[in-house]
């Protein structure tokens, strides 16, 4: 009888050993040995992987703003609890939904890790100053994560195929650039932040392919004008900015999108916020519809 009964417990322990999920993360090796329900996501890339997937984060650091959710991305899943602000989340509400999982961004929360990890499981992925390729591994591993992982891979494949269809239809020689300006200046996103990344995946130039060292880029105007794209996409944060002030100066105009007409406002939340493939096809289809 006790032979059985220490059979029966092993072959249980071997069980959830190999029932449990095990991917690499940016801390190393996370395991969960259950398919998460309660989910709390840190950054808002993550809502965009699990909105692909159907799946409702129970919180979301979405600094005190739902809207700043893009609602091609809300309409996807059910209201969620804010648990703050991205770079300091509230811990004692996080513990308060009781999750048994968190998705965090290592550049943001690798300082709090241990704090979130005594709360639950906690999968530590690239999110701000992501490449388009790195958000693209993120979602991958989210899936395998969540038990979804054909699932995902799917999602990703359907993805590819309609950017490439975008870039066929898209199709310019000319350079791009997109960046944010608020009061405190304008920042150019390279090749390696993630809006330049998605330009880059549908064939485009950039009009700062030597900057490769960092995702965003602090520029005065001189150093635009420098840049000069065919095309430029500006995120105002605010409704008055930078930009305004360069709009003032004579220099503004010797940019080839302002002298061509083809200096373009668009959406901050969209263009940098929302990143993930959901955010990545409407921006392709923007640029489709501005490219001439």
């Amino acid at each position: 009888m006790f032979k059985r009964l220490i059979a029966c417990a092993f072959a249980l322990l071997s069980f959830n050993l190999i029932a449990a999920t095990h991917v690499h993360d940016e801390m190393g090796e996370f395991s969960i040995d259950q398919t998460p329900k309660r989910i709390i996501v840190l950054e808002f890339s993550f809502v965009d992987a699990l909105a692909s997937l159907g799946v409702s984060p129970v919180g979301v650091a979405d600094d005190g703003d739902a809207t700043r959710v893009i609602p091609a991305i809300s309409d996807k899943i059910e209201a969620w609890t804010s648990v703050g602000s991205r770079s300091t989340p509230n811990l004692e509400i996080i513990a308060s939904l009781k999750p048994d999982m968190i998705i965090a961004d290592m550049e943001r929360h690798a300082t709090i890790y241990e704090d979130l990890k005594k709360i639950a499981p906690t999968l530590i992925l690239k999110s701000r100053g992501e490449s388009y390729k790195d958000n693209l591994s993120a979602v991958a591993k989210i899936g395998t994560v969540l038990d979804q992982e054909e699932k995902m891979q799917q999602l990703i494949a359907g993805h590819n195929e309609r950017m490439d269809a975008f870039a066929k239809r898209i199709n310019s020689d000319k350079t791009f650039l997109f960046a944010v300006s608020s009061t405190r200046g304008l920042y150019m996103h390279s090749p390696k932040a993630y809006a330049g990344g998605v330009m880059e995946r549908l064939g485009l130039s950039s009009a700062i392919a030597e900057e490769t060292e960092k995702a965003y880029i602090s520029s005065t105007l001189e150093r635009l004008v420098k840049a000069n794209p065919d095309y430029l996409l500006v995120g105002e944060y605010g409704d008055e900015t930078v930009v305004d002030d360069f709009k003032k100066n004579p220099l503004w105009n010797l940019i080839s999108s302002v002298k061509n007409n083809t200096y373009v406002e668009t959406n901050p939340k969209l263009w940098s916020l929302n990143r993930g493939m959901i955010a990545a096809e409407i921006m392709a289809k923007e640029l489709q519809s501005i490219v001439k």
